[in-house]
């Protein structure tokens, strides 16, 4: 899985997390699970997982160091190899609390937009 952001995300960091991760660079490899995150949470986004359902594990976080800032998008690439359908998702506010999407097909999801309003965090799918 690799990315490009519009935001402040340390691209050699992230390629580098996802190469121990198995995942390979997007103009070579991408694959049918690629999609853009889309925060408009109201909030910068500290942490982001993202697991094959089917995973009891959420692995590392692939923001590493770096943040998803309040309207930034994230343009995450898979490797063409994986297979899976299904990927959960999770988000951390920089005060630690996690927000968490199950079960998303990414098959025929190519966008994902975060929102937070009233204490309730929702998403739309394209």
């Amino acid at each position: 899985m690799t990315s490009n952001t519009t935001g402040n995300l340390n691209r050699r960091r992230f390629i580098g997390l996802a190469g121990a991760l198995g995942l390979t660079p997007a103009l070579l490899t991408a694959g049918d699970q690629d999609f853009s995150l889309v925060n408009k949470t109201g909030f910068e986004i500290s942490s982001l997982h993202i697991s094959p359902h089917s995973s009891d594990e959420w692995g590392e976080d692939i923001l590493g160091k770096d943040t998803l800032s309040d309207g930034d998008t994230l343009n995450i690439t898979f490797h063409r190899k994986e297979k899976a359908a299904n990927w959960d998702l999770r988000v951390e506010d920089g005060d630690g609390k996690n927000f968490t999407w199950e079960k998303l097909n990414l098959l025929e999801i190519s966008e994902v937009t975060l929102f937070y309003r009233k204490g309730v965090a929702t998403a739309t799918f394209k």
